[in-house]
């Protein structure tokens, strides 16, 4: 059975409001996406590290209850545990404020069993993080090798605009990594000042690689493949309660979509067809449309034993 591998940050996310807590969820970039996947009868394995106290054993547990595997955490005795503080405006978007001490960030762990076609999901500050960056290059190096497909969320945050002259490497290696790259317009706009999604295909990041989805908030999500292939989605309408997660879970869903549909690696080299992406994109926006429904960062239960019974009735679960 194939599997996905997800490689990223957890935190505790406590989220305001009118600055009133509502809700502590444990969360993280590339978390949320596979806590969806693993509600959605996708096998998924996890790979970080988080404190041995109330709150990394919180986040372990969590994942285990929700069909994720957590043999690949690391709990670091003399760590506490990162706390991310999401408050929402009128409008239902995010303003983040970030409580963790990076220079105590180590990555030790034994690489999980990767073979053909699994998926490979990456991104946020995590993936370009120096001090963790020989071991996730590492990762992902091998994972390339073993022939996965590697999923690469941008996902650059202006919390780390003054950074990003000395994490464009580390960027433009993921882009070379990666086999299918996702970002917002307001990702593009942080590290290059640019926001036309043509303009960032051409000049950013079909050098790299040729699969690209730009993702805009309330506005039509982008796609452009291999050159000259463009396509525009509009974004399906919904009561939002909440964009926390909205990405993740977009990622979550094109992945579940990669699974579902079995798209393999070979596949994407050759280039897909259109009908093809049609059906990937309606999915990550499923996933991502019910995420927004609530103040949860992935999909909720229901929505997930839907996407197994879909699956199951089409005999690829």
């Amino acid at each position: 059975m194939r599997k996905v591998i997800g490689i990223g940050e957890t935190v505790l996310d406590i989220i305001f409001k009118n600055d009133v807590p509502v809700g502590a969820v444990p969360g993280g970039s590339v978390f949320n996406g596979v806590i969806s996947l693993g509600r959605s009868g996708v096998n998924a394995t996890f790979i970080s590290e988080t404190g041995n106290d109330r709150v990394g054993r919180t986040i372990v547990d969590f994942l285990k209850d929700n069909g994720v595997n957590a043999d690949n955490i690391n709990m670091y005795p003399d760590s506490k545990s990162p706390i991310s503080l999401a408050f929402l405006n009128e409008n239902n978007d995010a303003e983040y404020i970030f409580y963790k001490d990076h220079p105590h960030d180590r990555l030790d762990f034994a690489y999980p069993d990767v073979r053909r076609d699994d998926v490979v999901m990456f991104g946020s500050y995590y993936a370009v993080n120096p001090v963790i960056r020989p071991q996730v290059a590492g990762f992902l190096e091998y994972a390339r090798e073993r022939g996965a497909i590697l999923y690469y969320d941008v996902n650059y945050r202006a919390s780390h605009r003054g950074e990003v002259m000395k994490l464009t490497p580390n960027i433009l290696e993921n882009l070379e990594y990666a086999d299918i790259v996702r970002g917002s317009n307001e990702d593009f706009d942080i590290m290059f000042r640019k926001t036309d999604p043509d303009v960032i295909y051409r000049s950013e990041i079909a050098f790299y690689t040729k699969k690209f989805i730009c993702t805009q908030g309330s506005k039509s999500v982008e796609l452009r493949a291999d050159g000259d292939f463009a396509k525009s989605y509009p974004v399906l309408k919904t009561d939002t309660v909440s964009t926390i997660g909205a990405g993740d879970n977009f990622n979550a869903g094109f992945v579940y979509g990669l699974i579902r549909y079995g798209i393999t690696r070979d596949m994407i080299e050759r280039g897909l067809a259109e009908e093809q992406w049609d059906r990937l994109i309606g999915c990550a926006q499923r996933f991502s449309a019910n995420c927004c429904k609530s103040i949860s960062n992935s999909v909720d239960k229901e929505f997930g034993a839907e996407m197994r019974r879909e699956m199951a009735l089409e005999g690829t679960l």
